[in-house]
């Protein structure tokens, strides 16, 4: 028997004799850029969906502790109806199928949708921060460590780049710039993937939020970029800039961390949003050299096209930004084809 379908067994047998809900049906939910996977369980007339964590690769406590911290700031998580801690399964409130960015690109109107996701996240921020205290810090070592993979996973891996002397060192400073502004944003909740694939519309009490167990104390500006400059979806400039406007007049008159000014805000807003992008480009990367996960090296040019179009606003990333330009623009489109073309099949996201 397969580790999947011992899996599956466990789960079946756990709703049945431990929980009194034999289910009609099992079938795949979703699965993530982790090893937990999810399965939307029928049983009745209701429908549950199972959390499946194989406690050798993953812990469910982070999400437990994150859910409850969330829960109680009257976010819409999914509610947890049951635990096995030990052997990695949570019975979980089913927020449905529809993710926001199923809907943004069938077109649906977005204003509505980021009204409320903005709603949300001003919820988390303005009344997260005594819960803030009891996650992890965003610090200068985990700032650091996920530069890092953009080097070694995007250049090295993915385009076969070896900068120079003098290329390494312009990467090093943009990188402890970005660290020192990032460290001097004001400290919030961070759900840290508040993005259109981790939120869901649903009916009453919009968005669901799911996905929120790497919880961290962080910069102010780094979950509304995650949402306004979504790695699955792009928006142009004016809008962006007006949506982040807006949230800020919302924190501000709430007594929130707004900053000095809308400028203040916005350059917090657009440098964490390169420190962000810059990991993503890494983890991209990461997830088909050593996960086998295509589908992601798809969204490279977007999150690259993000970081580029923000180095050429801010001087302290000029060089950057033209290293970007000379040296991997030209060949991120090639190296990602090659591999396209050649695993057609394995051109998945998860």
């Amino acid at each position: 028997m397969s580790d999947t379908d011992a899996r599956l067994a466990l789960i079946a047998e756990w709703l049945s004799r431990e929980l009194r809900l034999p289910a009609t049906r099992i079938e795949p939910a979703s699965s993530d850029a982790s090893f937990r996977r999810y399965f939307r369980v029928f049983t009745g007339g209701t429908t549950y969906v199972v959390m499946d964590a194989p406690p050798r690769h993953e812990d469910v406590r982070p999400y437990l502790k994150v859910s409850r911290l969330l829960e109680s700031l009257g976010v819409h998580v999914p509610h947890v109806h049951e635990t096995d801690t030990e052997r990695g399964l949570l019975l979980l409130e089913d927020l449905g199928t529809t993710l926001y960015l199923e809907r943004l690109n069938a077109g649906d109107d977005p204003e509505p949708l980021y009204r409320d996701a903005l709603t949300s996240l001003a919820a988390i921020q303005l009344h997260g921060r005594a819960a803030s205290r009891e996650l992890p810090p965003y610090d200068h070592a985990a700032l650091e460590r996920e530069l890092s993979l953009m080097p070694e996973w995007l250049l090295a891996r993915h385009l076969a780049l070896e900068p120079s002397g003098a290329e390494r060192e312009l990467i090093a400073a943009a990188f402890a710039f970005l660290i020192r502004e990032g460290l001097a944003q004001p400290e919030v909740f961070v759900h840290r993937d508040y993005h259109s694939r981790n939120l869901m519309v649903m009916s009453g009490r919009n968005p669901g939020v799911i996905d929120f167990q790497d919880a961290v104390r962080g910069p102010v500006g780094y979950d509304l970029v995650s949402l306004l400059k979504d790695c699955y979806i792009a928006w142009p400039r004016a809008r962006v800039v007006g949506w982040v406007s807006g949230y800020r007049a919302q924190l501000a008159h709430q007594g929130g961390a707004a900053g000095a000014s809308e400028a203040e805000f916005l350059r917090w807003f657009d440098l964490i949003g390169v420190q962000r992008h810059i990991k993503v480009l890494g983890i991209f990367c990461r997830l088909w050299y050593r996960d086998g996960k295509a589908g992601y090296l798809a969204d490279l040019p977007r999150v690259l096209a993000y970081v580029r179009e923000t180095c050429g606003e801010y001087a302290e990333l000029g060089p950057l930004g033209r290293f970007l330009e000379e040296r991997v623009a030209t060949e991120l489109p090639r190296a990602t084809a090659r591999i396209l073309s050649a695993q057609p099949e394995r051109a998945v996201r998860a």
